[in-house]
């Protein structure tokens, strides 16, 4: 009782600061016990704390040993931190192995909880549906559906605990932290792969082959009425439309009634133009690769991002997790063919052209959104207008909301990416992804190859998830018929042809080369000396009278050329065989029907 009050004391102190609640009292309220086999952590503090990755542990151990025939634990990863990263496999026949789970008619629910370890409560939430799994209250769960369940993916962040990670979060007590103990942002690592907990998600996923993935979070920014939103790429910006399609169809109308009937409130998942202006509009984000939904798009994989509000109180964020959960699993059972129909589709299609990268809308749409009365203040300690939230309910019949309908970037499928030998990394991190990878043995030469020059480029400033991402343009040029044995080939007509192509394209934004993984192009380690390439030039003009002509009208037409010595000689340095011809150049090579001079 000392510890509940003194938990409940914090919790007042840390919330003071926060806007004022909308009073809840859902039926959802019922699904908590304080007493009886596996009462939850969450449950015993009253809905206010979550406990830490020994008694999450201890407790997923709990539930194995109350119900070993149902119940397994796999190890799916070790933390850079030394921490096991566990998963929960729960199968009504004792069918734990990926083989027997993906092969299984019954379709298999991913739930994946604490990517970002202080947005937790997916695995609070989680541990009360097992836990009525495994004492009989909710034995119809697994005669409809396999779960897979991985209650903390961010381990080490998880154990960064503290009462003031997050300023605009109302609980647990205490959380942890977004990043892992490497401060990388797990959830900004689905197409570079550092982590080990991406990697071992992407392992997960190959093996058992779920047919609906789950991310659950906790969301930030401005005040609104819903307590549980979320969301999947909007049929006209997927990349896998049919299955966005037959989400809105079949999914979202079961989990919203299964929501409303408990007492929750299910909303769309947006984010705010103006943070200190609510009724400028809404942001319609669509998620690109390096984040688990954008990730599933592109894989054609059914994947839901989950972002609970964080002004919410935890206890109430908790149980709408749970009833979000409980209608999706519902709507899995009832409608896996057409969901797996909408998969089969996307995954036999091959496009052409691809868009790899949008930019919001100059000119909104609307929608109707119940949102919370503001009022704006000139800040003494900002010197802005800043906004206050007054705990109080406004309806928007016609908020904007601007979605990421425009096309700022879209590139031509190659057939097939050619990977040199001297990057076995990228190799296994496409096989990590899932992608068929062939290595060419033969030595027929290769025809309708392309390579791509860097034309300009720009380093970020400051890194970005522990990387110096770099912005380019590029030249393609042909290069004929080439013998690449031993090299990888990646056909683009497979599968997975979409993500392979955000992979390896290098415009694409969440490219291999994007993240960094081939800045060593942008080293010269081959110099010239002034006194060698005097008389080579001279010679080489002498041989070549079209070149001569060429740098005579550049020294006449450029006056800053004309009068920089370096810039003449490097001019001619470039143009003798002497130059490093690997410079600039990206050494993944692309093979197009026919050759073009512009591929992007």
């Amino acid at each position: 009782m000392i510890a509940s009050l003194l938990l409940l004391s914090a919790t007042v102190t840390l919330d003071s600061h926060l806007p004022p609640l909308l009073p809840w009292q859902g039926q959802s309220l019922e699904l908590m016990q304080d007493k009886g086999p596996l009462t939850t952590d969450f449950e015993l503090s009253n809905g206010l704390n979550s406990p830490d990755y020994a008694q999450t542990m201890a407790f997923v151990d709990r539930l194995v040993a109350a119900n070993p025939t149902q119940f397994q634990v796999q190890t799916i990863a070790t933390s850079n931190a030394g921490r096991d990263i566990k998963m929960l496999v729960a199968s009504e026949d004792g069918d734990f192995s990926a083989t027997q789970i993906s092969n299984h008619a019954k379709p298999t629910i991913l739930i994946q909880a604490g990517i970002h370890a202080g947005e937790i409560d997916g695995k609070d939430a989680t541990f009360m549906l097992l836990r009525d799994i495994a004492t009989g209250k909710r034995r119809d769960i697994l005669s409809k559906v396999n779960i897979l369940f991985i209650p903390i993916l961010n381990v080490d962040g998880h154990e960064r605990r503290s009462q003031y990670n997050r300023i605009n979060q109302r609980g647990p007590v205490e959380m942890g932290f977004r990043t892992n103990a490497n401060n990388l942002n797990l959830n900004r690592d689905y197409t570079k792969l550092d982590t080990p907990g991406v990697r071992g998600v992407m392992k997960v996923i190959n093996q058992y082959k779920p047919d609906l993935y789950v991310d659950v979070h906790v969301t930030d920014g401005a005040d609104y009425q819903y307590d549980v939103t979320y969301g999947y790429n909007p049929v006209f910006a997927s990349e896998s439309p049919s299955v966005s399609q037959a989400l809105d169809q079949y999914f979202k109308p079961v989990i919203d009634t299964k929501l409303a009937q408990q007492g929750h409130i299910p909303g769309p998942l947006v984010f705010v133009m103006d943070k200190r202006e609510f009724k400028s509009g809404l942001a319609g984000w669509v998620a690109t690769p390096r984040y688990s939904n954008g990730w599933g798009d592109l894989r054609a994989l059914p994947s839901i991002l989950v972002e609970n509000h964080s002004l919410k109180p935890y206890k109430q964020r908790v149980l709408g997790t749970y009833v979000f959960l409980d209608g999706a699993i519902k709507a899995l059972a009832q409608h896996h063919q057409q969901l797996d129909a909408a998969v089969s589709k996307e995954l036999a299609f091959i496009p052409t052209q691809l868009i790899v990268k949008r930019g919001y809308a100059k000119e909104p749409n609307t929608l109707e959104f119940k949102g919370i009365k503001y009022s704006r203040s000139e800040s003494a300690l900002s010197g802005q207008v800043e906004v206050k939230y007054l705990g109080e309910k406004q309806h928007y019949s016609a908020l904007p909301i601007y979605w990421q309908k425009e096309v700022q970037k879209t590139v031509t499928v190659p057939q097939a990416f050619y990977i040199p030998p001297a990057y076995p990394h990228i190799v296994e991190k496409l096989k990590l992804h899932g992608v068929e990878v062939q290595k060419v043995t033969d030595t027929t030469p290769v025809a309708g190859l392309s390579m791509a020059s860097v034309a300009e480029h720009e380093f970020d400033k400051t890194p970005f998830e522990g990387r110096f991402r770099v912005i380019a343009e590029f030249d393609y040029q042909p290069l004929g018929e080439k013998v690449l044995t031993g090299w990888s080939k990646i056909i683009t007509a497979q599968p997975y042809g979409e993500l392979v192509t955000h992979l390896l394209h290098p415009a694409a934004p969440d490219s291999f080369f994007a993240w960094g993984e081939f800045n060593t192009i942008f080293q010269r380690t081959e110099y010239m000396e002034n006194y060698a390439l005097a008389p080579y030039a001279r010679q080489m003009l002498k041989d070549k009278p079209a070149l001569a002509l060429e740098f005579d009208k550049k020294i006449r037409e450029d006056a800053t050329f004309a009068n920089d010595a370096q810039a003449r000689l490097n001019w001619l340095y470039q143009r003798t065989p002497f130059y490093d011809q690997a410079y600039l150049k990206y050494p993944i090579l692309m093979a197009f029907e026919t050759n073009s001079s512009e591929q992007n």
